[in-house]
């Protein structure tokens, strides 16, 4: 019978014992299923190279960085040091992966692999690969009925849709048949950065680089913003920022074409 009493006394205590300790538990477990899954995209221009530097045309024509677009993807590997990437993308053009290995060599982060995404490709130009910039703006301003590319870009500072126009051109003036565009770019380009962002916020989220080209960038985030805010620019300068924050299935453009990054580590190295 003392057995029987002491049995129910012990199996009541373990009771309460579950009864007081489980909310502790199930609170723990229902902090950890809302833990914070943002997603904060630094998305980066590449630094400037030799094409660049002739002002020439360069969308999958590829040409590496020159000493100064090397040290201005170090400026900005000093200038984010205090940001720790979790992973790191870039297009599979060697522009844009040199300049995300030089950034994360710069900041100590030399063991982070870059993944190649082919879908992060600068826009591609057709036959006016390597032509002089003049050349292919000049001959879209006339066929939109500009009288210079001078004016065409003095308006599409003021509309930035005028972008989509000179874009279209380019595909339709090009001779080879292989060019892209605004709407061609834009597709591919929003659904590799959904991909990743998603992939990402699935494995905790985190700060991600993502090293891509100026144009694209622009396109890619011209209306990426889900409350529908758009972006003004259309130009960026080398190892320019563009940070955009990805939370519960929506993006937030924070800011375009930030070069404070570069001027901190400019700072930083005495430059």
């Amino acid at each position: 019978m003392k057995n029987s009493v002491l049995l129910n006394v012990k199996l009541i205590v373990f009771i309460l014992l579950t009864v007081s300790i489980n909310p502790q538990v199930y609170g723990q477990n229902k902090k950890a299923s809302k833990q914070d899954k943002t997603v904060i995209l630094y998305v980066t221009r590449h630094g400037k190279t030799i094409l660049n530097t002739m002002d020439r045309v360069q969308g999958w024509a590829d040409t590496p960085l020159t000493p100064e677009g090397v040290e201005v993807a170090k400026f900005l590997g000093e200038g984010i040091k205090d940001v720790n990437f979790k992973a790191a993308y870039s297009s599979d053009l060697g522009r844009a992966r040199q300049t995300a290995r030089i950034v994360l060599d710069t900041k100590g982060q030399e063991k982070l692999a870059i993944t190649e995404v082919p879908q992060l490709r600068e826009t591609n130009f057709g036959s006016y690969e390597g032509d002089l910039n003049s050349k292919m703006w000049g001959d879209a301003a006339l066929y939109l009925h500009y009288k210079s590319s001078k004016e065409l870009f003095a308006d599409m500072a003021k509309n930035p849709e005028i972008l989509k126009k000179a874009m279209n051109t380019f595909k339709t003036l090009e001779t080879l048949g292989i060019g892209e565009n605004y709407e061609d770019v834009k597709a591919r380009g929003q659904k590799a950065i959904r991909e990743i962002a998603e992939k990402e916020a699935l494995s905790g989220g985190g700060n991600i680089l993502l090293v891509a080209h100026g144009m694209a960038i622009s396109v890619f985030l011209s209306d990426l913003d889900s409350s529908g805010k758009k972006i003004t620019g259309t130009h960026m300068g080398n190892a320019a920022v563009s940070k955009v924050i990805y939370k519960d299935g929506k993006f937030t453009i924070e800011s375009f074409g930030d070069m404070s990054y570069v001027e901190k580590g400019k700072k930083v190295l005495g430059k």
